[in-house]
């Protein structure tokens, strides 16, 4: 019997067997999807390829969930996003570089400007809180090993608290993280993120 839920060939990877997820989390992935169905017309294919290790995927939603939430975090989710469009595309990740900049393009309404910085972002009109922002984020993905005070005191110098900076520190991290297994698992990104929000 085919499983119709995860039935496309979506990665390098097996697909999904419902069968082997259990029921509460089935519930809570189905949500996602259905979100995504409602608010955007598609699916983020991402999200019908993780199911198939369901307790390393529910702890990507947590992570995740813990950085973008608005209500108990400290920079702007379109700050959060262009810092993961730096480390992206400092790390060459092409899914993360489609849906992320469809994201950002939902929330700043300036395609131009994502596109801007996602082909490079010293090409980009950027504040210069942004531009710190960037800079820091790509220092840390393409110099990981010369990381010093420095970093700290460029972005306290430009106006940012310790809890942002911390928080820049936590998401520049997520993105290479997610950038490392996405990229070894190639999912195929839905074509809906191409022409999303433009």
């Amino acid at each position: 019997m085919v499983n119709e839920k995860y039935s496309e060939q979506l990665s390098y990877l097996e697909k999904p067997n419902e069968k082997e997820i259990p029921e509460d989390l089935q519930a809570l992935f189905d949500e996602n999807i259905e979100f995504q169905q409602k608010n955007w017309g598609f699916i983020n294919n991402l999200f019908k390829v993780l199911p198939l290790n369901p307790y390393q995927y529910k702890g990507f939603l947590d992570l995740k969930n813990s950085l973008f939430s608005p209500e108990t975090c400290y920079l702007s989710n379109s700050d959060k996003e262009m810092i993961g469009l730096v480390v992206s595309s400092t790390n060459s990740c092409s899914y993360c570089l489609t849906t992320h900049s469809d994201a950002l393009r939902g929330l700043t309404n300036d395609p131009v400007w994502v596109d801007q910085l996602t082909y490079n972002y010293r090409s980009a009109r950027l504040s210069d809180k942004q531009r710190a922002l960037c800079d820091y984020a790509y220092f840390v993905t393409a110099y990981p090993n010369e990381i010093t005070t420095n970093e700290v005191d460029k972005l306290r110098t430009v106006g940012f608290n310790d809890h942002e900076i911390l928080e820049a520190a936590f998401v520049a991290g997520f993105f290479n993280f997610t950038n490392r297994w996405v990229s070894t698992i190639s999912p195929i990104p839905n074509k809906g993120h191409y022409q999303h929000n433009r």
